[in-house]
């Protein structure tokens, strides 16, 4: 296959964006209320909003997502670029899916003169880590979390 073309999403994708957001939501083994996926859709065509999609495409099929975000940080001036959500389809993994969503986020974050892109993934996420220790350095963080409400 050649290169897929990486390209923000547009509302005739919800179709095909939304069996990719239920594979990484599953993957994850975590449920999103529909309320929140319509919110969420809804964020990507808001200019107001900070919160953006991209897609892989390859002959009119989606083969993958990148949802990020930009935000004020303590440490910068400029908005950071916190790269939340990515997924390929299986069958669409290790063809360089994921490589070229990344690098799509780094050339948006570059254009919005953000400082830094990063990201979470876990720590059971092996495959995936192959690519991010390719593309990125480990920061040394641990994330705590805790649940409010």
């Amino acid at each position: 296959m050649r290169e897929a073309m990486i390209r923000p999403v547009m509302r005739d994708d919800w179709d095909q964006w939304l069996p990719l957001w239920e594979g990484y939501n599953s993957f994850y083994e975590r449920v999103v209320p529909p309320d929140v996926t319509q919110a969420t859709w809804q964020r990507f065509f808001d200019p107001s909003e900070p919160v953006h999609a991209l897609v892989a495409s390859h002959d009119g099929t989606l083969l993958g997502l990148v949802h990020y975000i930009f935000h004020r940080s303590t440490s910068a001036i400029t908005p950071v670029c916190y790269l939340q959500d990515l997924f390929a389809r299986e069958e669409a993994r290790g063809l360089g899916i994921g490589r070229q969503l990344v690098e799509a986020v780094y050339t948006k974050a570059r254009e919005a003169a953000s400082p830094r892109v990063y990201w979470l993934t876990h720590e059971t996420n092996s495959r995936a880590m192959m690519l991010y220790d390719k593309v990125a350095e480990r920061s040394g963080f641990v994330q705590y979390r805790k649940a409010i409400g």
